[in-house]
């Protein structure tokens, strides 16, 4: 009933959920920096979250973790794991659970991946998401879990349907207030679960990212902006003390640079005030 990716990038770990059931981020994900990333899922028991990133941090690896947690879980034909950590990844599926089941797991020493589902279409689901990840080896570590998920969903997803996704991912250092969540997103309820977390994902980047490509604020453009941040109100002869101004309305702070304006800001800003 649910297929997830469960990975590690460099430094970041992370998972990317999604099922024919309420609400799956609150169940299946789990990571913690610097030690590792886990999902479970059919018939999922939540201690397994805590149970498995503490044997990680002893310093287990992934598959020893498995098998120790599980030998002592009465429940664990019907259970499914994916479990990734600083050296190792390693997937689990029961032989109770329900068909199409399983997965594949691979580390490579920089990344790694655990890929697993069950009441899946079939085997191709497993196999477009392994696919995915392989592919986006130059894109950011949400983008490409989010990948992942999506071409998962594509090719046929849950067989029972679709209903929610969570994408969650940490990294030292990352996101608001260097908190090192690096993304935090739940669909819980949706017809359109994978393609809301892409939403999500976008406002997110735009809302806790950093200032990328940066434009310096001079001759046009600042004009432009000047008049532009003018029609929303913000009069500051200062192009840069207008534009924190209005950035200081729609979230945008994270994004502002002494610089200049960064890119998906100043688009943002385009939008807001269209020709």
């Amino acid at each position: 009933m649910t297929f997830s990716i469960v990975a590690r990038d460099g430094d970041a770990y992370g998972v990317a959920v999604a099922s024919k059931f309420l609400a799956v981020g609150s169940v299946v994900p789990g990571a913690r920096a610097g030690v590792g990333a886990v999902a479970t899922q059919s018939f999922a028991r939540v201690a397994y979250i805590e149970e498995l990133l503490e044997r990680l941090a002893s310093g287990d690896a992934a598959g020893a973790a498995i098998a120790t947690t599980t030998s002592a879980d009465e429940g664990r034909d019907e259970r499914q794991l994916g479990l990734v950590g600083p050296s190792s990844a390693a997937t689990y599926t029961g032989p109770g659970c329900l068909p199409w089941c399983g997965g594949v797991a691979h580390d490579s020493g920089t990344a790694a991946y655990a890929i697993q589902g069950n009441i899946l279409t079939g085997p191709e689901v497993v196999a477009e998401m392994e696919r995915a990840w392989l592919e986006s080896e130059d894109e950011p570590f949400a983008q490409r879990l989010l990948a992942a998920l999506a071409a998962g969903d594509a090719a046929g997803g849950d067989a029972r349907g679709r209903q929610s996704a969570a994408l969650y991912a940490v990294q030292p250092g990352a996101g608001y207030d260097g908190s090192g969540v690096l993304v935090d997103l739940r669909v819980d309820d949706h017809a359109d679960p994978v393609g809301e977390v892409a939403r999500l994902l976008g406002e997110w980047e735009m809302v806790f990212g950093h200032a990328e490509d940066v434009l310096p604020l001079e001759g046009d453009l600042a004009e432009e902006m000047r008049g532009r941040l003018a029609r929303l109100g913000h009069t500051n002869e200062d192009v840069a003390a207008a534009l924190a101004d209005w950035a200081g309305i729609v979230n945008y702070e994270s994004r502002l640079s002494p610089e200049g304006v960064d890119s998906r800001v100043l688009d943002a800003l385009r939008a807001a005030t269209p020709d």
